[in-house]
């Protein structure tokens, strides 16, 4: 399935790319997860973040993060307060040191909290996302604070993208847990 255009296909994208994600996760092994990520042996794992998350617990968080900003987003231009998707001072050019503030503000949450955090995270953007129309969703200029985006896009990115993201990384960690 290619990226979702339609309320149906974000709610099922986001759906499936849980599950799957989900579903990989419980069949990780304990040496799996007791293993320390580590990709510098794979030459085109060269983005910031193959580096910096190190275990499942920083994945796990990382999405709870994102599902917070456009939670936090939403609600507040919702309340009239015009503002971006990224708090200052951040923007699309600094993302990856608010990603890096995030990794350090949960390097003492646990694993078990981490799971938890992102499985009402997930309830709360779906359960957003349903209370939008279709037009709300994919048509552009609805919310004068999309800007020339859909929120429809903001969206998918921060589930079923970013869990295929996820799903990505676990398989590459796995993989390397077997060689």
């Amino acid at each position: 399935m290619g990226r979702a255009t339609a309320k149906a296909e974000l709610i099922q994208s986001a759906e499936k790319n849980y599950e799957e994600m989900n579903a990989l996760i419980s069949s990780l092994t304990e040496k799996e997860l007791s293993t320390v990520f580590d990709f510098t042996k794979m030459k085109s794992k060269t983005q910031a973040h193959w580096e910096r998350d190190k275990n499942l617990r920083d994945v796990l968080v990382h999405l709870y993060e994102w599902h917070r900003l456009l939670l936090d987003w939403i609600a507040a231009n919702q309340r009239g307060e015009n503002r971006p998707i990224l708090p200052a001072p951040y923007n699309w050019k600094t993302y990856g040191d608010m990603n890096r503030e995030f990794w350090k503000k949960h390097q003492n949450t646990t694993l078990e909290a981490a799971k938890g955090m992102l499985e009402q995270s997930h309830r709360e953007v779906m359960a957003l996302a349903e209370t939008f129309t279709e037009r709300e969703l994919f048509e552009k200029g609805v919310f004068p604070w999309v800007g020339g985006s859909t929120l429809g896009s903001y969206f998918v990115s921060n589930t079923a993208s970013h869990y295929d993201w996820a799903i990505k990384k676990l398989k590459a960690h796995r993989k390397n847990c077997k060689e």
